[in-house]
């Protein structure tokens, strides 16, 4: 796999091959994360952060980058950097485990369609980057939406608006980091890796930990935890890299999409007279600030 930093200029075949099985691969995942639902979530992120390393790893030993690692760990700018964007991972991982078990995937799905929209306008608030009057009307079409669920609901949809939250900002200090997408990846696992190796371990002297040295099915559904994880974020780093950022922009509903649908048909998920609202309002603003995107380009 390449992993030059430099952007593409063009669309290449590769590219689209990486980020589309990313995104598929995403797609999927409440599938397998239900499979996990009996187990509490911290303990299923601490798997997915330990088996995640081996194949990180091994993946950078093979491209030859580990040395870009260690230069990251032994400069102090760069891993505090780390430390942020692997506690926003953490955060993220955390809250989707969780609502895919508690059968609130269409919340996950609400926030991974929101969360371009909030890239935005967090690139105009913190980067003070300008926003067109289509990003504008976006933007503001999106809130309205999140505004009338909350009053639809009597609450606020805090799983979407907290996933929306931990990615955007997980992107933002992820864009920072003077290291490739790769070597960040493993940087991040490495930080966290600490932690949750002691948690398990305390899990497993206190009696509850669901991981044992045997052929449970509990036990290759956490390790496999790792292959679902890593598997899909490196598919998409290399991607990203062989797309132009129209097509990777546009690319990215692909899985709040396949989410949203396999809430309402495999785990029947009520869609609910709200969300038929709400989602088509989301979807109209997606809408606007694509062709906004496309015209920006195209200039």
């Amino acid at each position: 796999m390449p992993d030059a930093k430099r952007p593409s200029s063009g669309d290449t075949l590769v590219g689209f091959g990486f980020a589309l099985g990313a995104y598929v691969m995403w797609g999927f995942l409440p599938l397998y994360m239900k499979l996990v639902s009996h187990v509490p979530p911290a303990e299923v992120v601490a798997h997915r952060v330990i088996w995640s390393l081996p194949i990180a790893g091994a993946l950078l030993v093979l491209l030859g980058r580990t040395r870009d690692v260690r230069a990251a760990i032994f400069s102090p700018r760069t891993l505090a950097m780390g430390c942020v964007s692997a506690a926003l991972i953490t955060v993220n991982w955390g809250l989707y485990v969780w609502a895919i078990a508690t059968d609130r995937a269409l919340d996950a799905a609400l926030g991974y369609y929101i969360n371009p929209l909030f890239s935005v306008a967090l690139g105009a608030i913190l980067l003070g980057e300008r926003l067109t009057r289509a990003q504008i009307v976006a933007v503001g079409l999106a809130a309205a939406a999140v505004s009338y669920l909350a009053y639809q609901n009597g609450a606020v949809p805090w799983v979407a608006i907290g996933l929306t939250v931990s990615w955007g900002f997980y992107a933002l200090c992820k864009k920072q980091l003077p290291i490739g997408p790769n070597q960040g990846f493993l940087l991040e696992v490495l930080i966290l890796i600490v932690p949750a190796l002691g948690y398990v371990i305390w899990l497993a002297t206190q009696g509850n930990s669901h991981f044992t040295f045997t052929a449970k099915p509990d036990t290759w559904l956490l390790m496999g935890c790792g292959v679902v994880t890593a598997v899909p974020l490196l598919f998409y780093a290399n991607g990203a890299k062989g797309l132009r950022l129209t097509t990777i922009a546009i690319m990215q509903y692909i899985a709040p999409t396949m989410i949203a649908l396999c809430a309402v048909v495999v785990f029947k998920e009520d869609f609910g007279t709200a969300r038929m609202i709400a989602f088509p309002m989301i979807w109209a603003a997606l809408l606007i600030y694509s062709v906004s995107m496309f015209r920006q380009m195209r200039r």
